[in-house]
């Protein structure tokens, strides 16, 4: 089964090398650079999801979906169109229902860092404040029981704003489990990426 990987906003497919390289079967896994597929000229949520999609659909299925974040966002809303293509999920640090207050607050900072401040981000000042616009309205509270592949809900220690999320989804999700990693906070693959390979090995064994 191929594993993808998505990376969280600010983050690249680098911030997923040091733990997939742990993984038993690192060779099978693959590691999309959200910030690279895609196609228009301006960066939406639709956009880049369509291109995911698109993505998604050269590998036999069931794939394995494993996404911090944003992408852990888009994992989730793969999962709910395509319930028959996805074998294993794993969400870390995802939201289902997004907080549109925080949402806000976060492109009011972004409106006011320098360009400079992005080059490390991935996307563009434009295309961050643009990507978080069009993510406000996203709401998958209805379409939860349409995932009954085996389910790994994953959140950091210290991460407070997702702690919450985190246990719903273990709540709402048929075949789901939460595991919190110990002292980490929102950027599990960065922060605790050996920890993390770790309790995806145990969990990829487990099935």
């Amino acid at each position: 089964m191929k594993k993808i990987y998505l990376h969280g906003l600010g983050q690249t497919s680098a911030d997923w090398t040091k733990t997939i390289e742990k993984l038993d079967d690192a060779e099978n896994s693959v590691c999309l650079d959200l910030t690279k597929i895609n196609r228009g000229e301006k960066v939406t949520y639709h956009d880049l999801y369509t291109a995911f999609s698109d993505e998604c659909s050269r590998y036999d299925s069931p794939i394995a979906l494993c996404g911090l974040s944003l992408g852990g966002v888009m994992a989730l809303n793969y999962a709910i169109e395509y319930p028959d293509r996805v074998g294993v999920l794993v969400l870390v640090a995802a939201q289902y229902k997004m907080p549109k207050f925080t949402l806000k607050f976060q492109n009011l900072i972004f409106r006011i860092m320098p360009e400079d401040a992005f080059r490390q981000m991935g996307f563009s000042k434009r295309d961050t404040i643009s990507l978080c616009d069009t993510m406000s309205e996203l709401d998958f509270s209805g379409s939860l029981d349409k995932i009954t592949c085996p389910t790994l809900i994953i959140c950091g220690e210290k991460d407070s704003a997702n702690r919450k999320a985190s246990v719903e989804l273990a709540e709402k999700i048929k075949n789901a489990k939460l595991t919190v990693v110990s002292k980490a906070g929102h950027e599990v693959n960065i922060e605790a990426p050996e920890k993390l390979a770790e309790i995806l090995q145990e969990f990829y064994s487990s099935l």
